[in-house]
């Protein structure tokens, strides 16, 4: 087998492996499991909103580009000990720029949503940026024990914000 055969199987089995990795945060994509189970919902405020990065790195692109890199490297360049040499040089090489790759590939923007809910506790969820959420906007949190969403809600915004007491309780 030729080496740009080998190098060719190597990278569609490592595209195969982290496109299988690849997930969702999102508010709006939800998973087969997820379907037909309940979920809680909480209403409240977003206090805050703050634009994060969101990366899933597997380590997968920097296997593959090591192996693609050392494969190519040994069989194109030198001889003998130089053959070796350039082996580990091309795998170094490849793993960094694999890594690379694969973290440009699955790095996503998001959101840190801060949120006060109106029982007058606070709440933070980091989700995908794929819908926007606003300071002061009226939102509900979504959760199934698992997994919590930040949804915008239909509801009006109260007359009244909800109270919280810093007094201590007497008994």
């Amino acid at each position: 087998m030729e080496i740009k055969q080998l190098c060719a199987i190597v990278m569609a089995g490592a595209v195969l492996v982290v496109g299988g990795c690849a997930t969702s945060d999102s508010a709006n994509v939800y998973k087969r499991s997820q379907m037909r189970t309940a979920a809680t919902v909480q209403s409240g405020v977003v206090e805050q909103v703050r634009e994060v990065r969101m990366e899933d790195s597997t380590g997968v692109g920097a296997v593959a580009g090591g192996a693609i890199g050392g494969i190519a490297a040994a069989g194109n360049i030198g001889g003998g000990n130089g053959q070796i040499v350039s082996g580990i040089i091309g795998s170094i090489i490849g793993g960094l720029l694999g890594n690379k790759i694969e973290e440009s590939v699955m790095s996503k923007q998001a959101l840190e949503v801060t949120v006060l809910l109106d029982n007058g506790q606070r709440m933070v969820v980091v989700q995908e940026a794929d819908q926007p959420i606003i300071a002061r906007q009226r939102v509900n949190l979504i959760s199934d024990g698992q997994t919590t969403r930040v949804v915008p809600s239909n509801e009006p915004f109260p007359a009244t914000a909800p109270e919280v007491s810093t007094a201590p309780m007497s008994m």
